[in-house]
């Protein structure tokens, strides 16, 4: 059948591969513009544009797809289906009625349950034991419309927002090829949404990954994966960013340590710690205490816990953030 893409980073990617190999006549992608990046704010082509182009398919960057104009290029297209995966925009009723088939969305989570930009992340940080992948039927809504299909998958321990998206979005592009099949051959019914069940997410921005040290360790671990790669979690000590690079809550009070104020450093953990040096500074927090095995003072290379305390032994007593 003819199909529309639409898709911009990375986790898009697997699904517009997984429709390539399954033989669909893919008659457009349609990605985000070029972005300025790096040093030289260099243009630089979205990961779905790249794949795109590596298969000889049509790409189409609008900058929105409000325009009239937008809108008249993607009815020319003739869609049976517009599949979209984490695209960037609302699409707005002139878009979702093209396609005879509909409006087919990847959305990496149980739908109702963490609609928005960033259903990865909200995993984690939520702490949930499972997630997964919906196939809804887009209508005018952020993540509000009926559901084809759905599967579960479990958030592992040592998860981050990388290893559980790179899961999640293999998982998606097999079933949206699997969903695409039945809904075209009509063997599918869309499920409406629980409305008054549904969690949201929300963009995020570098300042999220600030560490609050009165947060308990258990929480700081949790979102130190929730925004690994981006935007990391850090706090600051004699004024740098200090980067947190791996960190792990540890099952150890610090009622009973003298001045144990959230955020203080009361020096290495023993070698069973683990962690890239063999040990871990601990850092007391609201509850509990959190192991840095690995971090980066600003302007310098990350290192182990231990060579850090070599070189900076004044991080030991001192007070992060």
């Amino acid at each position: 059948m003819r199909v529309v893409f639409m898709g911009t980073p990375i986790i898009a990617v697997p699904t517009l591969e997984a429709l390539v190999a399954d033989g669909q006549e893919l008659v457009g992608v349609v990605t985000q513009p070029d972005r300025p990046a790096g040093r030289g704010r260099e243009p630089v082509a979205p990961p779905v544009k790249v794949a795109a182009l590596a298969y000889g398919l049509p790409v189409l960057q609008p900058l929105s797809l409000r325009k009239l104009a937008a809108v008249a290029e993607l009815r020319a297209l003739a869609p049976d289906a517009i599949v979209v995966v984490a695209f960037g925009q609302i699409l707005r009723p002139s878009v979702l009625e093209i396609p005879r088939l509909g409006c087919l969305n990847v959305h990496p989570s149980l739908l109702p349950a963490l609609r928005g930009p960033t259903p990865i992340n909200g995993a984690i940080l939520a702490g949930l034991a499972r997630t997964g992948v919906t196939i809804d039927l887009m209508d005018a809504g952020m993540d509000t419309g009926p559901i084809l299909r759905q599967i579960s998958e479990p958030v592992l321990a040592e998860d981050n927002a990388e290893t559980l998206g790179r899961r999640l979005a293999e998982i998606g592009a097999g079933l949206l090829v699997e969903t695409l099949h039945d809904w075209a051959a009509g063997h599918l019914s869309p499920i409406p949404q629980a409305h008054d069940q549904a969690t949201f997410t929300r963009i995020i921005d570098r300042q999220d990954g600030r560490v609050d040290w009165s947060l308990g360790a258990a929480a700081i671990e949790r979102k130190h994966h929730a925004y690994w790669p981006w935007p990391g979690t850090f706090t600051h000590w004699t004024g740098k960013v200090l980067k947190l690079i791996a960190v792990r809550s540890l099952d150890e009070a610090a009622s009973d340590v003298p001045g144990a104020v959230p955020g203080t450093v009361l020096g290495l953990a023993s070698s069973k710690a683990g962690g890239p040096g063999g040990a871990a500074l601990r850092v007391v927090t609201g509850e509990g205490m959190l192991a840095i095995e690995c971090l980066q003072l600003e302007g310098k290379r990350a290192v182990s816990a231990a060579e850090f305390a070599r070189g900076q032994p004044s991080i030991i007593g001192a007070r992060l953030g």
